[in-house]
């Protein structure tokens, strides 16, 4: 164990700092879309209802592997049993994998900051600015690396001084813009409806594919299965309540979640008049739709900034997340200075990304099943590694290690964990099958045999 190994300095900069990780696009564009694509409310409820079980289960799992062993992924599994090395590998590789693609987008995020904070909002809501602003070379390639240099710059600095201190100033800034955008939205002609919509269950949704779809985006909200929250782990005190901590990091993550629901589905409801297809997935909701609408308010220039600012701030602070795990991963395997192993991730991070960049433009002929680049690189990490990691170590922990190890850790700081029977039955039964469910479901919807 790293006796000089770095720690949040308590409760709360450890819970911002996972909350951070775990606030980032996936809430903003991906969770709004999910949510009007199947059912609004009913979705939202599903949600709810797998974040205290589900996600639950496996945060407290992965945050109490970390502290337990004070240990990043490779050096954690290992410890605990050397036939499970191969999990940490494969959990490290995840965010190796996505860290230069998603800096990609914050990339573009920056652009669209930069954009509307100088006045040129207007610009952005024409129906081909963002494929010609990716179809570019340098332009894409500046921004990105713009965005890595912002995210080296926290990591760098540390765990306390940099990570901590930053999720301080940004998570409670976002909370604010995020409900201020949301408010605001809600003044606009028709936003009501979407409102209804996105509030109100209706049993008739329920299916298996919204379960399945609730259950994908609260494994790729929550930056569970990739390491971090095993890292993020490691530096937390064994006097802070783990339990409770991982309660409000959910809390917060599936707030953010709500209020960017809350922020986009009423106002694109009244920008499309009821058209639920104009909340189009990915990029094409962030970039394309939302510039539309923003367009068509008052004080557009004003609430696109503000908007994009808030993104900027969920990007970066995943993107710090998955940067810190990769850099803490490292040190943990070769014993290298903090300083040195960012400079070796940053180089590695914009090699790696250059392809993801130019994929809609110079490299725009490299496809896979009509994947770009960027495409493959989120397909492959999210949909194929995280579920098998997620899986592996709800076996690990149910079958090799026993759940009664991690109550232990929970238990360490005031002896009590309150959701124990819980965690024991969702880890060793539940959450396998569903991770098996996912996997499959993810590669039948890849090779066209169903549509989620």
């Amino acid at each position: 164990m790293n006796k000089k190994r770095s720690s949040f300095s308590g409760k709360l900069g450890f819970v911002l700092a996972a909350a951070g990780s775990a606030v980032g696009l996936g809430n903003i564009w991906r969770f709004p879309y999910l949510a009007a694509k199947y059912g609004g409310g009913t979705f939202l409820l599903i949600y709810l209802i797998l974040a205290v079980t589900f996600g639950f289960s496996l945060m407290t799992a992965e945050i109490a592997l970390g502290r337990k062993t004070g240990l990043s992924a490779i050096g954690a599994f290992t410890t605990l049993d050397k036939r499970f090395k191969f999990l940490g590998i494969i959990a490290s590789a995840v965010p190796i994998i996505i860290f230069p693609y998603y800096s990609v987008i914050g990339g573009w995020v920056i652009k669209y900051f930069f954009v509307f904070i100088t006045g040129a909002g207007q610009a952005s809501s024409g129906d081909t600015y963002f494929t010609d602003f990716i179809g570019g070379t340098y332009e894409p390639l500046g921004w990105f690396f713009l965005f890595i240099a912002f995210t080296s710059i926290v990591v760098v600095c540390g765990v306390e001084k940099g990570i901590e201190k930053v999720s301080k100033f940004m998570m409670p800034i976002l909370v604010v813009l995020t409900l201020f955008v949301s408010i605001y939205g809600l003044t606009i002609d028709g936003a009501m409806e979407g409102l209804s919509y996105y509030l109100k269950p209706h049993m008739a949704d329920v299916s298996a594919k919204t379960i399945l779809a609730a259950m994908g985006q609260l494994f790729y909200s929550m930056s569970l299965a990739m390491g971090i929250m095993i890292t993020y782990g490691s530096y937390m005190k064994k006097d802070n309540h783990l339990e409770s901590s991982v309660r409000q990091i959910e809390i917060f993550d599936t707030g953010v979640a709500f209020l960017a629901g809350l922020m986009i589905i009423p106002a694109v409801f009244a920008f499309s008049g009821g058209d639920r297809s104009a909340l189009s997935a990915g990029p094409g909701l962030m970039f394309i739709t939302l510039p539309k609408v923003f367009d068509s308010m008052k004080f557009s220039g004003i609430v696109g900034t503000v908007f994009f600012l808030l993104v900027f701030f969920a990007a970066l602070t995943s993107a710090i997340s998955l940067m810190e795990t990769i850099v803490s991963i490292l040190r943990d395997k070769l014993g290298w200075t903090r300083k040195g192993t960012c400079i070796f991730v940053t180089v590695l991070a914009l090699i790696m990304g250059v392809p993801s960049s130019l994929g809609f433009g110079p490299l725009s002929f490299i496809s896979w099943m009509g994947m770009s680049v960027l495409d493959i690189m989120d397909f492959v990490s999210n949909s194929i590694l995280m579920p098998i990691v997620a899986f592996f170590t709800c076996i690990f922990i149910g079958f090799v290690i026993k759940p009664s190890s991690i109550a232990e850790e929970v238990k360490v700081t005031d002896g009590t964990f309150k959701g124990e029977k819980l965690f024991t039955i969702m880890i060793k039964w539940i959450a396998p099958i569903f991770l098996v469910l996912i996997l499959g479901s993810s590669i039948a919807n890849a090779l066209g045999f169903i549509r989620l």
